[in-house]
């Protein structure tokens, strides 16, 4: 009886362990414009991690009114995932890195631009930090090529993914999710 009551005491210790470190890596800068609280895994970054800014129409204060939005929120071209500094990100697929000359300064000092001209894509991922690879390189699938930042987010460590069409601009972004691959923790 002893024995399974210190059982007992040591796996809620482990698990109230677990919960702190988990609140230890937040972010206090973080701030969530959904309510989805679902933690989502990819194989393009390590972990399980929580959307903050949805695709779509927003009441996050960064973007301008837009017309398809109602109650004056903005549209937000990407989905922003909350994560760590310093968390990898891995080629999901194969691609090459471009040019990230079109890109502004919202997207933070190292924004990613990839393309994968055989499946119609071009990835820009935003808020990176110690980027491991140049333009015109070619990266294979499993390749770690970045690590999460908070360059140029106001709001903390996240990445911002935002998939557009070969070539295109910022009026060709498309919801991002089913390039990610987005699968809830646990599934």
């Amino acid at each position: 009886m002893r024995l399974g009551r210190l059982l007992l005491a040591a796996l809620l210790g482990l698990m109230l362990v677990g919960s702190l470190t988990t609140a230890v890596h937040a972010d206090p800068r973080w701030v969530f414009y959904t309510k989805d609280t679902t933690r989502y895994e990819s194989q393009w970054f390590k972990g399980a991690h929580r959307v903050m800014v949805p695709y779509g129409c927003t009441s996050a204060p960064y973007y301008s009114p837009d017309a398809r939005c109602r109650d004056q929120h903005g549209f937000h071209h990407g989905l922003d995932i909350a994560m760590r500094c310093g968390t990898p990100l891995y080629a999901a697929r194969r691609f090459e890195v471009v040019s990230n000359d079109t890109l502004g300064p919202a997207y933070g000092e190292h924004p990613l631009l990839l393309r994968n001209k055989r499946l119609g894509w071009d990835l820009v991922i935003g808020h990176t930090r110690r980027v491991y690879v140049r333009e015109g390189q070619v990266v294979k699938r499993g390749t770690m090529f970045a690590r999460a930042s908070d360059s140029g987010a106001p709001d903390g460590c996240h990445l911002h993914f935002e998939q557009r069409a070969v070539g295109g601009g910022l009026s060709t972004a498309t919801w991002p999710r089913p390039l990610l691959a987005l699968t809830p923790r646990g599934e």
